[in-house]
């Protein structure tokens, strides 16, 4: 056998008074980390919902059926399943809301992007799923998934990134 050393007890003893602490600043740093659920009763839930029910779609410009859709059609469907009735393109979806702040985004609010060669021209929408302390996950209609979730920190999205809006009242 080789020779172990043990803790003395008088350390042991000071560090099991600590253990209560140790615990309690566990469960604030797992709690910081987790996005916020949000309640099922909300607009915002049920287009998230919805939007979520589309994943697989293939994509299809000009689409708004479960054989092919395209971003704002998702968009469109979604919002319309609490009653609001949003226009057809993302273009014309962008020039309604409130104009949000990145940091200040909740789940339902919607992204706008520039995908094409003008780089301030809306071109592609996508709704906030999730909000975490350090990242933003959208569900969009992509050109090669079809409709499926993203984050925001992401290289391509964070570029083609314009600005955010919100539709729905808090």
């Amino acid at each position: 056998m080789k020779n172990q050393k043990s803790i003395p007890l008088s350390v042991q003893k000071s560090l099991f008074r600590f253990l209560p602490v140790f615990f309690i600043l566990g469960i604030i740093l797992l709690d910081g980390c987790k996005s916020k659920k949000i309640p099922k009763e909300s607009p915002a839930f049920t287009v998230i919902e919805t939007a979520k029910s589309y994943r697989g779609t293939p994509y299809k410009y000009g689409g708004t059926t479960r054989a092919g859709m395209d971003c704002s059609a998702l968009v469109f469907h979604s919002y319309y399943a609490v009653g609001i009735n949003l226009p057809r393109r993302s273009e014309d979806q962008s020039k309604l809301g409130l104009k949000v702040n990145q940091n200040d985004l909740q789940p339902g609010d919607l992204l706008f992007f520039a995908t094409g060669k003008k780089k301030n021209a809306v071109t592609h929408s996508g709704i906030v799923t999730e909000v975490a302390k350090d990242d933003i996950r959208f569900i969009h209609a992509s050109t090669s998934l079809g409709v499926t979730e993203d984050f925001l920190s992401s290289k391509y999205w964070s570029e083609a990134f314009l600005f955010a809006k919100r539709i729905l009242e808090d």
